[in-house]
């Protein structure tokens, strides 16, 4: 006669952890509400992943973690246990991001919406971008699809060599795109026939 034994259940610190997507808006005292609106958009009540939002100085997210500001040790255990860093434009979060190997998804803060006094965000994320060292997104409506893919291919936020160099080709080629479709334009404004404009007579 078999026995069955009933099977054990795993210690809750054994169980797999959903990956977690780090949302990051920075210390500035200018509100973030058009990031932070889309973490509780795209988080809330997602029980495949966790989305935990250092809001700042916008209104906390319902549905997902949040916190104002993080201490400088807990941050660092979080980008450790990350699988995505969705984050805005400073200098600083980019670089911290990096050094925990992780390529930031980059929505830099726009002065025309009240999120800072100037543009130097999306100045230095834009240059960021053409070298490959951040994913930008300026537009968060591209944010679901651009995050979904990080989560589906984790290289495409290494910062390992091949992760590099395969984001420095792909913005090449997009760059080419770009000045392809340029030069395709001026190509066809030069054989647009042009409308002579006849001399006036004198006297006429």
């Amino acid at each position: 006669m078999t026995t069955f034994r009933p099977r054990q259940a795993l210690p809750i610190e054994s169980l797999p952890e959903p990956p977690l997507v780090l949302v990051l808006v920075g210390t500035d005292h200018h509100p973030f509400a058009r990031l932070v609106e889309w973490a509780e958009r795209w988080g809330g009540g997602r029980q495949d992943v966790v989305v935990h939002v250092q809001h700042g100085a916008t209104p906390a997210p319902a549905g997902v973690r949040a916190s104002a500001l993080v201490p400088h040790e807990e941050m660092q255990r979080l980008f450790q246990r990350a699988s995505a860093v969705v984050c805005h434009g400073g200098p600083a979060t980019i670089m911290e991001a990096r050094r925990a190997g992780l390529v930031p998804v980059v929505v830099p803060r726009d002065p025309s919406r009240g999120e800072h006094v100037d543009e130097h965000q999306q100045l230095f994320s834009r240059r960021m971008g053409r070298e490959g060292m951040v994913l930008l997104c300026e537009d968060v409506d591209e944010l679901d699809r651009l995050v979904e893919h990080v989560l589906g291919d984790p290289a495409a936020a290494s910062t390992t060599p091949e992760g590099e160099q395969a984001r420095r080709e792909a913005s090449a080629r997009r760059v080419g795109v770009v000045v392809g479709a340029v030069v395709d334009e001026a190509r066809r404004r030069r054989k647009a026939p042009r409308r002579r404009l006849g001399r006036r007579r004198a006297g006429g």
